[in-house]
């Protein structure tokens, strides 16, 4: 069973959404013990940086994270979720992040002579960098992005694929059993399913003991 994050900031409907469709059982919730019980994580989010770390703080959902990617099983995080995993954020100042992975969230350039516009908002390609268990039968298609900052400064050997919005973004991470994607894969359709599934088995494999 996987767990989904409620810190009050994530897009709870949609990702649970995407579960049932492809017959994972999940649970929604806000309580460490609940969350314990499960095989793997999902920490989604929408918003600000600032405020997710705060909530996460103030219910000690932080503490329980690390307690948890510890134990060996599997946690994900999408779009904010995954920015959250990284050091820290300039977003609204300043703010440390989880620190699971090493990099630090900053804004989308505007200015690069290309012309984009921020957000980075709607459908962009996927180019991979190395194999790993997520991407499992995933063609380099295109996904769902929703963002305004992305993450530099990453690790190489951590980074899965990426896309190209003015800079290169990275949009799927992994390191040991910490995974990141930035767009949406509940909303990027063939291919984000096939994500989400291998995310699943990537559970069911951790061997992890609860």
């Amino acid at each position: 069973m996987i767990g989904i994050v409620d810190y009050g900031m994530g897009n709870l409907f949609s990702v649970s959404k995407a579960l049932e469709r492809i017959g994972v059982p999940y649970i929604i919730s806000e309580s460490p013990e609940e969350l314990n019980e499960t095989k793997g994580l999902i920490l989604p989010g929408v918003g600000s940086f600032k405020d997710a770390m705060a909530l996460l703080k103030e219910k000690k959902l932080d503490e329980f994270l690390y307690a948890y990617v510890d134990s060996g099983r599997p946690l994900l995080g999408i779009c904010l979720g995954m920015q959250l995993l990284f050091q820290e954020s300039e977003e609204n100042g300043r703010t440390h992040g989880l620190g699971l992975l090493r990099g630090r969230v900053v804004r989308i350039p505007a200015d690069s002579g290309d012309k984009v516009k921020v957000p980075h908002m709607g459908w962009n390609q996927l180019a991979f960098h190395q194999q790993s268990p997520v991407l499992h039968r995933v063609e380099e298609g295109f996904v769902y992005f929703v963002h305004s900052y992305y993450v530099e400064g990453i690790d190489r050997e951590a980074l899965l694929a990426s896309t190209v919005y003015s800079v290169e973004i990275p949009a799927v991470v992994g390191k040991s059993n910490v995974f990141g994607m930035q767009f949406h894969p509940e909303k990027s359709s063939r291919v984000g399913m096939q994500l989400l599934t291998n995310f699943a088995k990537a559970m069911e494999q951790s061997g992890a003991i609860l």
